[in-house]
């Protein structure tokens, strides 16, 4: 038995009658965590997220049934209350079920939402984590996350509240002068530039859009804060995408001067 093989085998199996939360990542198949590939191997009953890739779905028993949730953005989706209630029904018909939502279950998953339901009905449930867009598409554009003389920290932010509930306090976060990361941003994009920089970031700060990380239609734009609303909408980028606002953009931009520098430097 190889290496891979004994790991495998030795992850903890989906038991009938319980629950398993579960990120997808950003994507593409190659950013899943083996853990879930094996929940996805194991599953019986598969509810899903509209984002997660056709490509990973692909990956379960051709048997498990698939139950499409929604949860796209300005699409029709379930209420949060009828994807926990199929969640416990399935696994109090003993079967193996799978929550399969995009990115991480718990960074804007509404993941906690579903463990509590869960807890309350004495459904067993574990969590797996998955990689999260929002540092994915950093990592897949060279941008770090956080650097050595340029942040302490940063922010992982949603671009609206919750129904009935106010957004979040923009001249606030602009006040932190660290790196901010926006998931579901792009609709009020010009709206959130206007309120950071009345908190008081620079309109010359450096920002990045990013669309379908990993995927085959990605697309970036990088602007200036002041810019980005427009740059995002001339490069035709749509949800779902991040946006990072922040020094570490403009990181990025000096190590593309410096990648475009050595060819002329292998030539003298």
């Amino acid at each position: 038995m190889s290496a891979l093989d004994a790991l495998l085998a030795s992850l903890p199996p989906l038991e009938p009658g319980s629950v398993v939360l579960a990120g997808a990542g950003p994507g593409d198949p190659r950013c899943l965590t083996l853990e879930t590939l094996a929940a996805l191997r194991q599953a019986e009953v598969i509810v899903h997220d509209a984002l997660v890739d056709g490509r990973v779905l692909a990956l379960a028993d051709p048997a498990a049934e698939r139950i499409l949730a929604g949860k796209r953005g300005g699409k029709p989706s379930w209420q949060q209350g009828e994807i926990t209630q199929t969640l416990i029904r399935s696994a109090r018909a003993g079967r193996r079920v799978l929550r399969l939502k995009g990115g991480d279950p718990f960074v804007f998953g509404r993941g906690g939402e579903e463990i509590f339901g869960l807890a309350e009905a004495g459904i067993p449930f574990r969590v797996l984590p998955g990689v999260t867009a929002g540092l994915a598409a950093l990592a897949q554009h060279n941008l770090p996350a956080t650097m050595r003389g340029i942040n302490h920290a940063v922010v992982l932010v949603t671009g609206h509240g919750a129904p009935g509930e106010p957004g979040p306090d923009w001249r606030a976060l602009a006040r932190l002068k660290q790196p901010l990361v926006l998931y579901m941003a792009l609709h009020k994009l010009d709206e959130i530039a206007r309120e950071l920089v009345a908190g008081g970031l620079s309109p010359e700060t450096p920002a990045a859009a990013i669309q379908s990380t990993t995927l085959p239609e990605e697309r970036l734009a990088v602007a200036s804060l002041a810019e980005i609303a427009g740059a995002a909408a001339a490069q035709g980028i749509e949800p779902p995408a991040v946006v990072v606002i922040g020094e570490i953009v403009a990181a990025r931009q000096r190590l593309l001067a410096l990648l475009e520098a050595e060819p002329a430097r292998a030539e003298d």
